[in-house]
C-alpha cells in the first residue's frame, strides 16, 4: 500500500532526515514538504494525503493550531513529530495515531508506518483509551539526549550530558558547554520543561543547573546565594532555586 505522505517542521535538517527515513520503506511516497503551519494548512487543501508528520512548535501556528484551522474533512492519519515530550497528552486528545520524539530512529519511524497502514485498513478505527494510555507511557518518562542547534551555516548536536548550565537571554537561551557557548532559540521556560527535572534544575529565573557540575552552594542570607560549578562560575540562585537544588540533592 504506497502512503502518501506530507512533513511539516520547520527545521530543514529534520524534514531531510524524515525522508530519508520514510524512503528506506520503498512504498512512502512524500507530496508535500511544508516548513510552517500555514504552509501545513495550504499542502492539506491542496493534496490528498494518507499521513501527515507533524511538528508541533513551528513559527506562526504551532502543530495544534494546524489541526484546528485545517479542514477536519481532508485531515490523514496525524503523527505528531517533536524534540518535546510534555505535550504527548494534548496530542491524543486531538486523535494522534503516533507521537514519535526526535531525533528519530530508523525502527522507530518504521514501526509508525506499519500502524499508519494498520489504521488505514481499519478505516479509520478511533484509537482506545487503553491503547492511548499504553503509547503515552513509553514517551512520558523520555528526555531528549541531544538538542540541535543552529550553528552559521549548519546544525549541530549538543549532548544533553555536557550542558553545565543555561542561561536565558530573552527568547533564547545560552547552553554553556565547557568553554563553547551555543544558542538556542527556546526560552529557558520552556527548556526546564524539557529537560530532566532530576538532573537540571533551575535555580534562578535565569539559570538551570546541571546538578552533575555543581560544586558548591553559598547562602547569602535567607533568600539568596550562590552556586559555584566545578569549572569555578559562580551563578545567582534564589531561596526556590535552592530549595530544589537541595531537594534534587536529596533525590
Amino acid at each position: 500500500m504506497k502512503l502518501r505522505a506530507i512533513i511539516a517542521d520547520d527545521e530543514d535538517l529534520a524534514r531531510e532526515g524524515l525522508r530519508l527515513l520514510l524512503s528506506n520503506d520503498g512504498e512512502v511516497e512524500v507530496i508535500a514538504e511544508c516548513s510552517n503551519g500555514r504552509e501545513a494548512i495550504a499542502a492539506l487543501q491542496e493534496h490528498a494525503a494518507d499521513v501527515l508528520f507533524l511538528d508541533i512548535q513551528m513559527p506562526g501556528l504551532d502543530g495544534f493550531e494546524v489541526i484546528e484551522q485545517a479542514d477536519a474533512a481532508r485531515l490523514p492519519v496525524l503523527v505528531f513529530i517533536t524534540a518535546h515530550n510534555e505535550y504527548a497528552v494534548k496530542a491524543f486528545e486531538v486523535e494522534a495515531l503516533d507521537y514519535v520524539t526526535k531525533p528519530l530512529e530508523p525502527e522507530r519511524v518504521q514501526a509508525t508506518l506499519r500502524r499508519v497502514r494498520e489504521r488505514l485498513e481499519a478505516h479509520a478505527i478511533p484509537i482506545t483509551q487503553e491503547r492511548l494510555k499504553a503509547v503515552f507511557s513509553t514517551v512520558q518518562q523520555q528526555y531528549p539526549k541531544r538538542l540541535l542547534v543552529p550553528n552559521g551555516s549548519k546544525d549541530i548536536f549538543v549532548n544533553i550530558e555536557e550542558i553545565e548550565w543555561i542561561e536565558a537571554d530573552s527568547y533564547y537561551s545560552c547552553l554553556h558547554v565547557g568553554l563553547k557557548r551555543h544558542m538556542l532559540r527556546e526560552t529557558i521556560k520552556h527548556l526546564m520543561e524539557t529537560l530532566d527535572p532530576n538532573t537540571f534544575i533551575r535555580v534562578h529565573r535565569s539559570a538551570i543547573v546541571n546538578i552533575n557540575f555543581v560544586r558548591e552552594i553559598l547562602r547569602e542570607g535567607p533568600n539568596e546565594g550562590w552556586v559555584v560549578l566545578s569549572s569555578g562560575e559562580r551563578l545567582k540562585m534564589s531561596k526556590p532555586g535552592w530549595q530544589s537544588l537541595l531537594a534534587a540533592s536529596r533525590s
